[in-house]
């Protein structure tokens, strides 16, 4: 078939103030690719990108970038039909999450904030029902808390092979399978006649609720600039907290109920994610901007019969089997060879383990000790409401010194508030160990909680900003690193807390863990005194800051 020009005017831009020269881009009466090649006159120099002004159905894609695979540096360049044309969004363009309105962006924020929300309960609420569930299977109190500990354990480690997913299918498949399989896990719980299918049922429940919840922080980071996403974080972490307190507290009054207790604590956790999986086939969309312009590029292939756009990267792509390969051993690596990465794992994997001990021993302190009942125990865990709240308000605090000091410190001025937590963690601790006495007004202990609650907010903020700002493209795997950290931290601990309390009582035990949060103090201030001399001597913090000079220098030689 013989094969048309069409006038389709593609606007080449020069360097070194070449003018602005215009060539006929070939295209195909029919849709088949034509076979006709366009000679062009283009100023010596390399020409690396090229607006695509009109095309086919522009109407549909006016505000896309598209540059070929190879530049061109001679006066007269044949460009190969068969050649690539890279999709990308032109600046402002209000398809690109980036641009999207503050409105647009809050909503968003909020609804993958949500699935958080709805999978943080989990644990806490399941230490709630023990004691009908103890009863009811005729287990014992061990393997209810190995139920307890599986569910962080799923949390921490499938992450690892599930996080690459997202680069094939998106965000907002991967939230929707993770909120319906979530709901039939707690569906599975709720109807277990023997505790083994209990432990099943949370090891899997703690997989698909990590596999969505790993990607918020993702999702935060598709659609708010750096200097942006303080806010949107705190209220992340806010939301984790508060809907774990309320969790808590709306447990003990089922557990408290003889015609509730256990199985309905899950049967309501099932109905909450199936009706979060319902709206949010109604109300999520894609973020993520590669998910976004791929699919742009195969509506152009579409629509003009071309087969040649695509996404930049898109030849160069890994196989899901190696992203997969690199998403299990790249955190690890970075756990223990990374300095920075290594000290907050530490840092976290302590903090973790002692919240979940914690939450755990909540119940028993306050019902042998000041003989609350199950509900009134509950209660308690408005610390966790309140320890948020004043965990988002030193957040606009460290903000502020963050905007004041990132021109001095860098990354490490959002530490501020990192270094006033590692002095008030032991504080907390010991606080609540010494003052958890019948002679003691329980006011006390619950005072020290409130400010541990307090400590754990803050320092799950400030690390996902913080490794974030030191490893930019890399920080997922910094992310994942941490991660399993802490998750590790929370399977781990209270596999043994009980036997500690029981054999040390409440006070010293929680007296050891106090220890060991006086020797962990000098961490954040290493961090903070020495992190640029810490970023120097890392292999990738070094190839990073590298890739950004020769980025700041291109832009300038671009721009003069």
């Amino acid at each position: 078939m013989a094969s048309t020009v069409h006038s389709s005017p593609i606007s080449v831009m020069g360097t070194d103030n070449a003018p602005e020269m215009t060539f006929m881009r070939p295209s195909t009466l029919g849709g088949g690719p034509s076979a006709t090649a366009t000679l062009l006159n283009v100023p010596i120099g390399p020409v690396k990108t090229l607006s695509l002004e009109t095309l086919p159905d522009a109407h549909k894609s006016a505000s896309t970038i598209v540059s070929p695979t190879d530049s061109f540096f001679a006066a007269s360049t044949l460009i190969s039909p068969t050649e690539s044309f890279y999709v990308e969004f032109q600046c402002g363009d209000q398809r690109n999450p980036v641009n999207y309105s503050w409105l647009r962006k809050w909503c968003i924020t909020l609804v993958v904030c949500a699935f958080n929300g709805i999978t943080s309960p989990a644990t806490p609420s399941f230490a709630m029902g023990y004691g009908s569930m103890i009863q009811d299977l005729n287990c014992t109190r061990f393997q209810a808390t190995v139920a307890y500990c599986l569910y962080s354990l799923g949390f921490g480690i499938v992450p690892l092979f599930t996080s690459a997913l997202s680069e094939e299918v998106g965000r907002r498949p991967i939230y929707l399978v993770s909120a319906f399989l979530g709901a039939m896990c707690n569906i599975l719980a709720a109807l277990s006649s023997n505790i083994q299918t209990i432990m099943v049922a949370r090891i899997l429940g703690g997989a698909f609720a990590s596999t969505g919840a790993i990607l918020v922080g993702g999702t935060i980071a598709d659609i708010w600039e750096p200097h942006e996403r303080g806010l949107p974080m705190a209220v992340f972490s806010m939301v984790s907290m508060v809907t774990t307190g309320l969790g808590s507290i709306i447990s003990a009054w089922l557990e408290l109920d003889p015609h509730l207790q256990w199985r309905w604590i899950q049967r309501i956790q099932a109905i909450v994610q199936g009706t979060y999986f319902l709206l949010s086939l109604l109300i999520m969309e894609e973020t993520r901007s590669q998910i976004i312009l791929r699919r742009i590029a195969k509506k152009l292939c579409k629509d003009t019969g071309d087969d040649r756009y695509r996404t930049r990267g898109e030849e160069t792509r890994p196989k899901l089997s190696a992203m997969i390969k690199i998403s299990c051993t790249r955190p690890i690596m970075f756990v223990l060879t990374e300095p920075i990465v290594t000290s907050i794992c530490i840092w976290v994997f302590f903090m973790s383990g002692v919240l979940y001990v914690q939450i755990g021993s909540v119940s028993g302190v306050f019902k042998h000790l000041y003989h609350f009942n199950v509900g009134q125990s509950g209660l308690v865990f408005i610390t966790v409401i309140v320890g948020s709240i004043l965990g988002l308000c030193a957040n606009f605090y460290q903000d502020a010194l963050y905007r004041k000091y990132v021109s001095q410190r860098g990354p490490e001025s959002r530490l501020y508030i990192a270094c006033l937590v590692a002095l008030l963690l032991p504080t907390s601790i010991f606080i609540y160990a010494w003052t958890a006495n019948p002679s003691i007004f329980w006011m006390w202990p619950v005072v020290g909680l409130s400010i541990f609650m307090f400590c754990s907010f803050v320092s799950y903020q400030v690390v996902f900003i913080y490794l974030a700002d030191c490893y930019g493209p890399m920080a997922s795997s910094a992310l994942a690193g941490q991660g399993l950290a802490r998750n590790l931290g929370s399977f781990g601990f209270p596999l043994f807390s009980h036997v500690m309390f029981k054999k040390l009582t409440y006070k010293w035990a929680n007296t050891i863990f106090g220890g060991i949060a006086v020797i962990l103090i000098p961490v954040p201030f290493i961090l903070f005194l020495y992190g640029p001399s810490l970023r120097k001597r890392s292999t990738v913090c070094c190839q990073l800051m590298q890739a950004e000079e020769k980025t700041t220098m291109e832009s300038r030689d671009g721009g003069s």
